[in-house]
């Protein structure tokens, strides 16, 4: 039986995202609000996009030839019907939600997917601001089970290649909030902007990628508010448009701190896998601290994630 055959959806989409990018920038120019765009900020997102690209095509084989080994040993075979596609979307959009929250909760994955947050505007070239380095997180083994259960490798990328682009319209402010039957599905912008915010009740939420419903069915919902605006980027933001350190900065960071004297192996290990702020002094704050300091602070604060 030969392989299947998929488009490039991706790629075929790029004329597309050009468009709305223009449209999205007349729009805030014309009505004088619905985002910001800063020139250099959105430069380094474009080659940051362009980069991606590139590390797609130098290293996608990689990949590509672990998924046909895992197809080769595989019993299994559910087809091409439009119905198996239809299931493979919804589990591979499961498989994002997890790999998604793995990047924020494990910091040799944090390294890849920091410079996708490394903005302080929000805006549809943010969406392009893409990670160079994931082939080096070795997350792309959350896509065997997919693989096992008898999806056909380039069937499970053109889903992943779908989810992609839905994601491209949800970075934007210049859309407010969608019917409420969608906000109760669907990821929408105001879910995605509360995803890139600083803020401590925002910190470590809604990692959905099409459907916000894994979010709440695994605790990680929390709703944009009017009285708490989305302030966008990092806890310590990079103050850079320099790409190459957008790109490598938290993997040099890495390696600072494992290679630090004095440090057991163990805590060598954890400056590689704890989450994103964690040091073997206290001297730093994970995500979690600044939450719990936040609702000390605030008090009763319902709506945020417990992790």
């Amino acid at each position: 039986m030969t392989d299947p055959i998929y488009p490039d959806v991706v790629q075929l989409a790029v004329p597309v995202f050009i468009a709305l990018i223009l449209a999205e920038l007349a729009w805030i120019v014309i009505r004088g609000r619905g985002g910001r765009y800063e020139t250099r900020d959105a430069l380094t997102s474009l080659v940051m996009g362009a980069g991606n690209v590139a590390s797609g095509i130098l290293l996608g084989f990689v990949g590509w030839g672990f998924f046909m080994t895992l197809w080769a040993i595989t019993p299994l075979d559910l087809g091409t019907s439009w119905a198996v596609v239809a299931l493979c979307f919804v589990l591979d959009d499961l498989r994002y939600y997890w790999v998604h929250r793995f990047g924020h909760r494990i910091r040799w994955v944090w390294a890849s997917h920091v410079n996708h947050h490394s903005s302080q505007h929000y805006n549809l070239t943010t969406a392009l601001r893409q990670t160079w380095t994931g082939a080096f997180t070795f997350m792309i083994v959350v896509r065997a089970p997919l693989i096992l259960l008898g999806f056909h490798p380039a069937m499970v990328l053109f889903c992943g290649g779908l989810n992609l682009i839905y994601q491209f319209w949800i970075h934007t402010e210049a859309i407010g909030r969608m019917p409420r039957w969608v906000e109760a599905v669907m990821n929408t912008p105001s879910h995605h902007r509360v995803h890139h915010g600083r803020n401590p009740r925002y910190l470590d939420a809604n990692y959905a990628g099409v459907f916000i419903i894994w979010d709440r069915l695994f605790g990680t919902f929390v709703a944009e508010r009017a009285d708490d605006p989305v302030d966008y980027g990092l806890v310590r933001n990079l103050g850079t448009f320099n790409p190459l350190r957008v790109a490598f900065h938290e993997w040099l960071a890495i390696l600072r701190d494992v290679t630090q004297p004095g440090l057991t192996l163990r805590q060598r290990l954890l400056y590689a896998v704890a989450p994103p702020g964690w040091s073997h002094d206290g001297s730093r704050e994970t995500s979690e601290a600044i939450k719990a300091r936040h609702r000390a602070e605030a008090g009763r604060d319902p709506g945020m994630p417990a992790e």
